[in-house]
């Protein structure tokens, strides 16, 4: 397959740097986007072309698009860290590609070749590299999706879709100190059900959770939890991101069903505990299991992890009929271990053993040694 080459046509009027830097110093989660982005056709006849990496601006849609009316759309997430030497590189793309072209199959839609997906992204980072922070945590969130151009009322996939990648600079989901959240238990809806789009990331799934974290915030939560749909039983993911329960020394997460999203920093942290000497282990958890495990203190320490927010530490848990504490309330040592770990290989201040960093751009002289 040959592959588009990105045809550049840069903004004539950039936001001066000034504004910029301002917004740098507090950019917020999804609040400012960069200059530019880059979008590729795809049509049943002639595949992927007209890749272009133009100004950032408003995307024409017809009435009767058939992404407004039928939801076919997937979209990814991922970071690009400002390293040690001057590099840009982003944690693990390949597998966000990966995951996008798997999210794509589920919802009818055409495959992005893994090559192209990666260099739109390096293409947008290269041409809006003065807008990765500097600031410690903070980096340049990329926003890959894709979506039916096609118009019609017709029930069917589309024939004409649009890839774009837009970037925005971030501090972080959570900002600030890091403090424990306090979760919700949504006994009465579910997020995704065995043989649905659970696995998929695409914007039905997250439509279908708002509800549920309008409830958490109702009761004074920060974030939903879902149980499986089946039994309401068994613990799945907590708003966007997946959980992960520590025993002591020992680190648990729920299998992939089919109902859960596949996440990156899930799969990253596993591999890293096993790294740090960790037990680490894919297996169901129950609410009941949650509940007890806390009350007799075998379960030392619960966090949810994702790629806008990181790692973050789960404090207490309410239900409608219960409420607890999870450890002593406060981050465990296992969850801020795991989390400078991971947040080191990201920021260049540990080695990169298992290559998952990907230079995307450099913003200044090369630092001895370093690829």
């Amino acid at each position: 397959m040959t592959l588009p080459v990105i045809e550049r046509k840069p903004a004539s009027r950039p936001l001066p740097a000034e504004q910029r830097e301002e917004v740098l110093a507090s950019p917020g989660f999804g609040d400012h986007f960069t200059d530019h982005m880059v979008t590729i056709t795809w049509t049943e006849d002639a595949g992927w072309h007209r890749a272009r990496l133009v100004p950032y601006g408003p995307l024409p849609i017809d009435p009767a698009n058939l992404t407004l009316h039928y939801a076919q759309t997937v979209f990814e997430g991922l970071k690009v860290h400002r390293r040690p030497g001057g590099a840009l590189a982003a944690f693990r793309p390949e597998d966000n590609a990966r995951r996008f072209q798997a999210s794509a199959r589920r919802m009818a839609m055409p495959e992005l070749p893994v090559e192209t997906f990666v260099a739109a992204c390096e293409a947008l980072v290269q041409q809006d590299r003065a807008w990765v922070p500097s600031h410690p945590g903070h980096a340049l969130y990329l926003r890959p999706f894709m979506f039916a151009t096609e118009s019609g009322l017709g029930v069917r996939a589309a024939r004409e879709f649009l890839f774009v990648v837009i970037a925005s600079p971030t501090e972080g989901y959570f900002a600030g100190e890091i403090r424990p959240v306090s979760v919700w238990v949504a006994e009465d809806h579910v997020r995704a059900a065995p043989g649905g789009t659970g696995a998929a990331k695409t914007g039905a799934n997250y439509a279908a959770s708002l509800m549920g974290q309008a409830q958490a915030a109702a009761q004074g939560c920060d974030q939903v939890v879902w149980l499986d749909a089946l039994e309401r039983r068994w613990v799945e993911e907590m708003g966007a991101m997946n959980l992960f329960f520590v025993y002591g020394e020992r680190v648990v997460t729920p299998g992939l069903t089919g109902t859960l999203l596949p996440g990156i920093t899930r799969a990253s942290l596993l591999t890293l505990a096993r790294d740090l000497g960790h037990e680490a282990e894919e297996a169901r958890i129950s609410l009941q299991d949650w509940r007890r495990d806390s009350a007799d203190g075998s379960l030392t320490e619960v966090f949810a992890c994702g790629t806008a927010a990181g790692v973050v530490p789960v404090g207490s848990v309410k239900t409608a009929h219960d409420r607890w504490t999870v450890g002593d309330g406060r981050p465990g040592r296992v969850t801020m271990r795991l989390r400078e770990a991971l947040r080191a290989i990201q920021s260049g201040t540990a080695a990169d053993t298992r290559g998952w960093m990907r230079e995307m751009a450099q913003t200044g002289h090369r630092a001895p040694g370093r690829s």
